[in-house]
C-alpha cells in the first residue's frame, strides 16, 4: 500500500496540486493500479502473447495501395501554379 507522503511526493513530482481531501482517494487508486499491475507480472511469463487471438495469427495490416493514380497525379500537377520534378512548388515558409 502506498503512504500518504508517497501520494505528496509524486504530485509533487507532475506537478499538480492535490487536496488533502483528494489525497487518500489517490492513494487508494493507486494502490489498486500497483497491485493489478504486480498480479499482470506473476502471469505474463506463464502465457504467450499470441495465445487463443485470431489476430495474432492473421495479417491485420492493409496493402499498400496508391490513392492517386499516376494520370490524376499529372492533372494535378498541371492544375497546380507552380510544380518542379513532379512535386508542387510552394513559397518557403521556413528560414
Amino acid at each position: 500500500m502506498i503512504k500518504p507522503e508517497e501520494v505528496a511526493k509524486l504530485a509533487e513530482l507532475a506537478r499538480i496540486e492535490v487536496a488533502p481531501a483528494e489525497q487518500e482517494k489517490l492513494r487508494q487508486d493507486l494502490s489498486k493500479i500497483l497491485d493489478y499491475a504486480s498480479e499482470l507480472k506473476k502471469v505474463s511469463g506463464k502465457v504467450r502473447p499470441e495465445s487463443g487471438s485470431a489476430l495474432a495469427r492473421a495479417n491485420i495490416w492493409r496493402e499498400d495501395v496508391p490513392v492517386v493514380s499516376p494520370a490524376t497525379r499529372e492533372e494535378l500537377l498541371k492544375a497546380a501554379p507552380s510544380s518542379q520534378a513532379g512535386y508542387f512548388k510552394v513559397k518557403k515558409i521556413l528560414g
